[in-house]
């Protein structure tokens, strides 16, 4: 079969993202797939999952903000910041009050330095974290920028804190569940993890894994993606003539009239019949829009 789009798919515990992506592009027949942002095997929730062509926008997917509900036990440091790991500490966290935890979650909030999990899918020269760690070589992973919009608490009944976090790509909910319980003096570890949100895909939206599995292996598959350009609805939008399509296929940049066109980098490019065509970049210095990607034609 012949699948280009977006499948919104609500992984299970226990599956890797790779997995996931592995077995439906065995079911579906399609060479082209790819999954939008790692979920550890530990965590659930959504999993943006595209085909054919969807799989060369995933690099603008990832930038949408994620929405994760977190559940972190108190008093517990592991090696991995996660359930699973090693236990590393274990501190009385008995007498910790909301009003502490929700003073400490403060301090994460806006733009921060973290620093990723030792026990990580990021590569060091190549090689996964996960896996010189596994083979007892020290790492030191550097800390990378990234923002956590809010915390909300949903639920504290000690030692298990709830809450919802908002935050930008890159931020691992793990790390944030340790470095809370550095701040707190208890130490903490991620025990559970949803990803109820990622840009315009949410758990409301998404299906099962079971039902991935049926639709792919029953060819019915596309009628449960979405369109490639999905994700990037919020961006500019214009529609081009023949001549101009004609331009973009042989890479030549073109002249668009856009509204506060200079304050945009890209915009979303289609033809009369409003079919999604190429993902346009502006040229500062030439005023014109370069063909970074393009699709049907």
């Amino acid at each position: 079969m012949c699948a280009n789009g977006i499948l919104n798919v609500n992984k299970p515990a226990g599956r890797t993202s790779f997995s996931v992506v592995s077995r439906l592009r065995k079911l579906s027949g399609e060479k082209r797939v790819g999954h939008a942002g790692t979920l550890d095997p530990l965590a659930t929730g959504v999993l943006p999952v595209c085909f054919g062509h969807a799989t060369r926008i995933v690099e603008y997917l990832m930038n949408h903000a994620k929405i994760y509900v977190a559940a972190i036990e108190l008093g517990v440091s592991t090696d991995t910041y996660d359930r699973e790991g090693r236990i590393t500490e274990q501190k009385d966290a008995s007498n910790l009050s909301l009003t502490a935890i929700e003073g400490a979650l403060r301090s994460f909030l806006g733009p921060i330095k973290q620093v990723p999990p030792v026990y990580s899918a990021l590569k060091l020269r190549g090689e996964k974290y996960y896996n010189l760690a596994r083979a007892g070589i020290k790492v030191n992973p550097p800390p990378r920028e990234v923002t956590v919009e809010k915390i909300e608490v949903l639920n504290y009944t000690n030692p298990l804190l709830q809450i919802r976090v908002y935050c930008s790509k890159g931020t691992y909910i793990r790390s944030l569940a340790n470095d809370l319980g550095r701040q707190l003096a208890c130490g903490a570890c991620l025990r559970d993890l949803v990803r109820a949100g990622y840009g315009p895909f949410n758990l409301e939206n998404s299906i099962s894994w079971e039902e991935a599995e049926g639709a792919a292996a029953s060819g019915k598959l596309a009628a449960m993606l979405y369109p490639a350009d999905y994700p990037l609805s919020d961006w500019p939008l214009a529609v081009l003539d023949s001549q101009q399509i004609d331009a973009i296929i042989k890479g030549k940049n073109i002249a668009l009239l856009l509204e506060n066109e200079r304050n945009n980098t890209f915009c979303r490019a289609y033809n009369s019949q409003r079919q999604f065509i190429a993902l346009l970049k502006f040229n500062q210095g030439t005023g014109t829009w370069h063909p970074e990607k393009v699709f049907n034609t």
